[in-house]
């Protein structure tokens, strides 16, 4: 029986662990922290993500190793690619823990992204507002997710205080973009370079933290537009696994805004909205088993849970509801869950997500 050794023992582990023991895999783990979520579908090796010991011992202990986060150290991945086969590429991770090398990568691939520069300093941001206009996001390199270590510059005297608060130097200024919304092309590629795309899928957020998404998101052309994005970084990269790519839809077309190497949240809905699920379909990457179908089975709405679980859980427990519970003890910020449905149109998935989250009707 194939074993599997994933780094990170998260809910994305959690759930890679169930979508493979439905295949007849084995799963082990490797994360330090307490009662991590993927605890119940294998055993963890409490080890520091960059152990060299226990690093070891995951690739011993396994046929092949993937990863369920993209701040793994790329140092790490090296050390061990020599005894064992790791998929993702490291390479992919170099170019994802860096913005400005994400961007420079999306540009010499000629998909389209914010205007960007460099920042040092405080005299570096001014000169990027100049070339580009205010307001702008000031951003860390590396480390940044859900909305975390970004800045956005308004006013020429907020330059300096901006380039303090997020550690003075190894920033990137990016214009800011007046988007429509924002959507993610999701695909997977197996070793032979066989490519299967998602429906694309539009994000609602929530204080920097992705609340709701959406799948098929609306427009035809764009869903094309993005899959031809989406096989180029694939295809550059000599990729294996699944891979989210996000992007801003403006008045003048999509632009880039990042993408991660792993599964990833906005995909949550694939697992009872597509015919084969993210994490399925990323197994079989690294196996290099034939893809599997990725058309949908409705219109899927996914809803994270935030925070804390709802205090009446009944009706998200109840079909066409799915509840998804990772076991994580309540923090604010926290991702403790999700909850999908899949409708037989756009407007019974609609109607229902604006009953969770007690929007307004159109």
């Amino acid at each position: 029986m194939t074993k599997v050794g994933i780094i990170g023992a998260g809910q994305l582990g959690q759930m890679l662990g169930l979508a493979g023991r439905r295949m007849g895999l084995e799963f082990v783990f490797l994360d330090p922290s307490e009662d991590p979520p993927a605890a119940i579908v294998g055993p963890v090796l409490k080890y520091p993500f960059d152990s060299e010991e226990g690093l070891a011992r995951l690739a011993e202990m396994t046929d092949i190793i993937t990863y369920e986060f993209e701040n793994v150290p790329v140092a790490a991945i090296d050390r061990i690619s020599p005894s064992t086969t790791v998929y993702p590429p490291a390479e992919a991770l170099r170019y994802a823990q860096d913005r400005l090398s994400e961007k420079s990568l999306f540009e010499s691939l000629d998909i389209p992204v914010p205007a960007f520069r460099a920042v040092d300093s405080a005299d570096d941001l001014m000169r990027a507002a100049n070339a580009i206009g205010l307001p702008i996001v000031l951003k860390t390199r590396r480390l940044g997710y859900d909305g975390k270590g970004q800045f956005v510059v308004r006013r020429e005297e907020e330059a300096s205080a901006a380039v303090a608060a997020l550690g003075g130097k190894d920033l990137i200024a990016e214009q800011w973009v007046p988007f429509e919304r924002e959507v993610s092309a999701i695909g997977a590629r197996n070793v032979s370079g066989e490519i299967a795309h998602y429906p694309l899928t539009e994000n609602q957020h929530d204080n920097g933290i992705l609340s709701v998404s959406r799948a098929p998101a609306d427009g035809a052309h764009l869903e094309t537009i993005a899959r031809g994005y989406l096989a180029s970084l694939l295809t550059r990269l000599d990729y294996v696994g699944v891979l989210a790519l996000e992007l801003f839809v403006t008045s003048d077309g999509l632009l880039a805004n990042e993408f991660a190497p792993r599964v990833h949240n906005s995909g949550h809905w694939t697992i009872e909205g597509a015919r084969t699920s993210q994490f399925e379909n990323h197994l079989r990457a690294i196996l290099d088993r034939p893809l599997g179908d990725t058309s949908m089975r409705g219109h899927a709405g996914m809803l994270n849970l935030i925070g804390e679980m709802p205090a009446d859980r009944k009706e998200l427990e109840t079909p066409p509801w799915h509840l998804h519970d990772y076991g994580k003890a309540p923090r604010p910020g926290r991702k403790l869950g999700h909850a999908t449905i899949v409708s037989a149109t756009a407007d019974d998935r609609d109607l229902a997500l604006r009953r969770q989250t007690r929007e307004p009707g159109p």
